[in-house]
């Protein structure tokens, strides 16, 4: 069953080196999402953390010796479902960023571990627990300092 996504936007930066997990960035750029998007963005706002799924649309073509891999921090093969490499059976990614500021279908961000021109398939609110839901209608968690 074959699936097909289209993308919403484009990641755009000027970093030359780009680090290889979000949690390790503090590259900043922009996610360039298409204007037909734009009401869905309306309730995204600075400082707010952000999950960003994307294509890894420069990775190698994935076979299965790629089930295994040895990722550069490690002395021993690990299986692909639990490394975050970006040569998997399905080339997407995903990254936790940091809001920074908004204008019209613009989002600037912080933590980049994106190329420039890779392909944004969903945004998403980041959920730590049912606090940070936005649709959740109990006392909500006071904010951060």
């Amino acid at each position: 069953m074959p699936i097909k996504m289209v993308p919403i936007g484009f990641v755009h930066t000027d970093a030359k080196s780009i680090p290889r997990h979000w949690t390790v960035s503090d590259v900043e750029g922009t996610l360039v999402i298409d204007a037909r998007y734009l009401q869905g963005l309306k309730d995204i706002r600075p400082r707010q953390r952000i999950v960003v799924i994307f294509h890894f649309h420069q990775s190698h073509a994935f076979d299965a010796s790629y089930l295994t891999q040895t990722p550069r921090h490690r002395k021993k093969p690990l299986g692909v479902f639990s490394i975050c490499s970006p040569v998997r059976p399905n080339p997407i990614g995903m990254s936790v960023l940091e809001v920074l500021g908004i204008k019209n279908n613009i989002v600037k961000v912080k933590g980049l571990d994106m190329l420039d021109g890779t392909p944004i398939l969903d945004i998403k609110p980041c959920i730590l627990d049912k606090h940070d839901c936005p649709s959740f209608k109990g006392q909500k968690r006071p904010p951060n300092p």
